[in-house]
């Protein structure tokens, strides 16, 4: 595999004029299909002194600069730390979203305004639904991750919690495979593990990610048989998914710093169905783009 260092140029960023600006930290934003894939926005941001966070569900159209009058928030609440956010997409609950919270998890129907909490006794920093099954993964600063089963009536069965095992350290990304009996952790040891739900094993372990303290997702593209995830020291490093090995380590075209952590995004098709696979990385103001070569396997620096 080879991914080139050619850079493509500077992107124009623009701030949109709206309410939803707000110099408070974003801690997670997703994309929610309330009318059609991606129509809306999940937005959680953090609490700050007296003023409470919010979690927001609003409409993808209030980020593009336009004269047209701002649509209508679908919801939106007041909580104080709100860790992480995710959007379901099973048929059995596909106006569902959910909130990690500081010691919990609100589930939310938008269409009934149905809410239910659970207690955690940690902070919930990732969080997936599948998609072939009715289940909420979350992962947790102890550790831990579970799941829950929205067709259950109540929380207050003591044994709620469908699926229970637990990594090293906190685990700050979580993602699902297509194959649902597999799910993708990483935490604050530098470890990403995959895991077996339903052995509740690791059977697999991709090295070489640096991670001390900081919430890093990580990336899958199962078409191209990656996983993409860009360490705290600033280097990008992509793994093949199916055995662990290490293809290729990035480093950022920036000096690295804790607060220039660069952001990646991998697409089998750039640009549109005629693209071609590559990486795109935002640093700053400025996005580089990387072309994947598929026949050429060695790994190493780039």
């Amino acid at each position: 595999m080879n991914l080139g260092s050619c850079r493509q140029g500077t992107l124009s960023v623009e701030m949109c004029d709206n309410q939803h600006f707000t110099n408070r930290k974003v801690n997670s934003v997703c994309w929610a299909s309330v009318c059609h894939p991606d129509s809306h926005v999940l937005l959680c941001v953090m609490g700050v002194g007296k003023t409470p966070g919010s979690v927001t569900l609003l409409p993808a159209s209030f980020f593009c600069n336009s004269s047209q009058e701002q649509p209508w928030v679908v919801c939106s609440f007041r909580i104080y730390t709100a860790w992480s956010c995710a959007w379901c997409l099973n048929p059995q609950a596909d106006k569902t979203f959910s909130t990690g919270l500081s010691n919990g998890v609100l589930v939310r129907d938008t269409e009934t305004g149905q809410t239910k909490t659970f207690d955690v006794a940690s902070d919930v920093l990732a969080q997936q639904f599948a998609v072939r099954t009715p289940l909420l993964y979350n992962g947790c600063r102890s550790g831990e991750i579970f799941s829950i089963d929205l067709r259950q009536k109540s929380h207050w069965n003591y044994n709620w919690k469908s699926t229970q095992f637990h990594q090293e350290s906190a685990v700050t990304s979580i993602r699902i495979l297509q194959d649902e009996n597999y799910l993708l952790a990483a935490d604050m040891l530098g470890q990403i593990k995959l895991w077996d739900v339903r052995v509740t094993k690791s059977v697999l372990q991709y090295k070489g990610h640096y991670n001390e303290h900081t919430c890093l997702p990580i990336h899958v593209n199962e078409p191209e048989g990656l996983l993409l995830a860009v360490g705290q020291d600033c280097y990008t490093r992509l793994w093949s998914l199916r055995d662990g090995h290490l293809l290729r380590t990035i480093p950022s075209p920036q000096p690295a710093a804790k607060d220039l952590i660069p952001s990646v995004v991998f697409s089998s098709q750039l640009g549109g169905h005629r693209g071609l696979p590559g990486l795109l990385m935002a640093v700053k103001q400025d996005v580089y783009y990387y072309p994947y070569i598929a026949d050429y396997q060695e790994g190493g620096e780039q």
